[in-house]
């Protein structure tokens, strides 16, 4: 199965979830978002949600920050 996650195509021998690709990837769970062939799944899907060939899987990292109080 071929995907292409941010950008980069890649080859997967089986197919997977959401969340079984993030554990592929060793990503944290709590600081990301994914979006699915341009739109937003919710964490509560990423268990169900399986991934197909030609997917487009964005894996975007929330960042905290900004100003301080100044």
């Amino acid at each position: 199965m071929k995907i292409v996650l941010n950008g980069k195509e890649e080859d997967f021998l089986q197919p997977l979830t959401i969340w079984d690709l993030l554990t592929v990837k060793n990503l944290e769970p709590d600081r990301i978002a994914v979006e699915l062939n341009m739109e937003i799944i919710a964490k509560t899907a990423w268990t169900k949600v399986a991934l197909q060939d030609e997917d487009k899987v964005e894996i975007l990292s929330l960042v905290g920050g900004g100003r301080g109080n100044e």
